[in-house]
């Protein structure tokens, strides 16, 4: 049984929070559920498994979502971004000194998982003679999981060589069980030989997704470089609340306060600067208030905006993320509220399109899809989960059915309604997706089960 999750967005604690231990415990739990129904086989036999393959298929950890990157070690503004030489000692240091911390942050969460690892959290019980589940023996058969760890976008910097990240990686691998050497972890999943077999045995194939978003993956510079998205999410959106505490202290109202440690939970994050703005106009106790906040937030908009980084993503008559951000995050400059959602909602449908949360579309292009050497093309990235159908083939006289899946995220976010989308409303949840995958007789014979539950906020 191959089970796949993504899109954890483990975080150090200091910018938003992170999926509660109990999350593991739920999950050790389904794990049990769907290795007891794997172990029927199609001729009606009880038969258990031995073990379990689990993929993390990138954002477990989220290097990016951290006020580290703002001030260091002794509350001093910190000069280091992820779009610097990544080579440096400086820059090694910072991806360790925050990687310590999530893992310090999440060290229950991590205990659970690296026991999943040992088999001491899914045990079945013996076959009799017969072919049936013993319930009456006390003897468990524990199985073991080995934990495959792929990277995204807000982990990528655990794709990067080198002897520091090598020692940051054994420090992942032994904390939490994995079954990944210390060399870079792989992005594509051409990289890992061990990965390629475990696909081609369930007929899946399987990235992160962030390859088909521009605004945090660069197709020029590769996956071992930062983004337009990681700049965002560190000057703007765990900036401007970190700005606000700092120079407010504890005069905000409480919605306002909790509103803004959401920022970075806003589906799609171009529309995040429109949920400052509601959050402000709802709450902030009077106009200077609101005034003060938006000033921060005008400072540093125009301030991100204006970073070299930035810039050198502005292409030449081509509309790009970077015109998207502008045209986005130009509000409170004399524009009516009606005046910026127009606006907000203009970019945000040349940047993303009309289906602004599928990228379904790109399994069509997938060589493994097109050669039929898989079945289930599966992405993460989006945290919405989705399943659709792409196509239908004969081999041998066997029908085959290929089907795109999204692993969804263990997460919480706010994403904007249908309904009205310039009164930019949202609707926000708790969610929790996996994905389990079956070979030969796994499962009577079923090939795959997706699971997604959700919790209102």
């Amino acid at each position: 049984m191959l089970v796949i999750i993504s899109d954890l967005h483990l975080k150090d604690g200091t910018s938003g929070s992170s999926i509660t231990p109990d999350a593991f415990r739920v999950f050790s739990e389904r794990l049990r559920s769907m290795a007891y129904h794997a172990s029927w086989r199609a001729d009606g036999r009880y038969e258990p498994l031995r073990s379990i393959d689990l993929l993390l298929l990138g954002d477990a950890f989220d290097l990016i979502r951290s006020e580290r990157w703002l001030v260091d070690a002794n509350d001093e503004v910190e000069t280091i971004r992820p779009w610097d030489h990544p080579q440096g000692h400086a820059y090694s240091e910072k991806i360790a000194e925050i990687t310590d911390a999530i893992l310090e942050h999440n060290q229950i969460g991590f205990e659970l998982l690296k026991r999943i690892s040992r088999g001491e959290m899914v045990q079945l019980p013996p076959a009799t003679q017969a072919g049936q589940p013993d319930h009456n023996s006390a003897e468990r058969i524990p199985l073991i999981v080995r934990i495959h760890y792929m990277v995204g976008n807000h982990d990528w910097f655990f794709h990067l060589p080198g002897s520091a990240y090598d020692a940051v990686r054994q420090r992942v691998v032994d904390t939490s069980g994995l079954s990944n050497s210390i060399e870079p972890f792989p992005y594509h999943p051409e990289e890992s030989p061990t990965i390629m077999k475990l696909f081609r045995d369930y007929r899946v194939y399987a990235r992160h997704g962030d390859l088909f978003d521009k605004m945090n993956y660069d197709a020029d510079a590769g996956r071992d470089a930062s983004t337009v998205g990681d700049a965002m999410t560190i000057d703007l959106l765990t900036r401007f609340p970190y700005e606000v505490r700092r120079q407010t202290g504890t005069r905000l109202p409480l919605e306002l306060s909790e509103g803004l440690k959401e920022l970075s939970n806003i589906r799609p994050a171009i529309v995040t600067p429109l949920w400052v703005n509601n959050l402000v106009n709802n709450y902030a106790s009077d106009p200077e208030q609101s005034k003060f906040i938006k000033n921060i937030w005008d400072t540093a908009a125009e301030e991100f905006l204006q970073t070299g980084f930035v810039r050198s993503h502005d292409r030449w008559l081509a509309f790009d993320p970077v015109d998207g951000l502008e045209a986005a995050l130009f509000f409170a400059k004399g524009l009516s509220f009606d005046a910026i959602s127009k606006l907000a909602g203009w970019a945000n449908q040349k940047l993303w399109g009309a289906d602004k949360i599928s990228i379904a579309e790109n399994a069509l292009k997938e060589t493994a899809y097109k050669d039929r050497t898989a079945d289930y093309i599966i992405y993460g990235h989006t945290h919405f989960h989705e399943i659709a159908p792409l196509d239908t083939y004969f081999d041998n006289s066997v029908m085959h059915n290929q089907i795109y899946i999204n692993s969804g995220t263990w997460h919480s976010y706010y994403d904007m309604t249908m309904q009205a989308p310039a009164k930019l409303k949202f609707v926000g949840m708790h969610v929790m997706t996996y994905l389990a995958f079956f070979k030969d007789d796994e499962r009577g014979g079923k090939h795959f089960e997706a699971w997604s539950g959700s919790l209102s906020q």
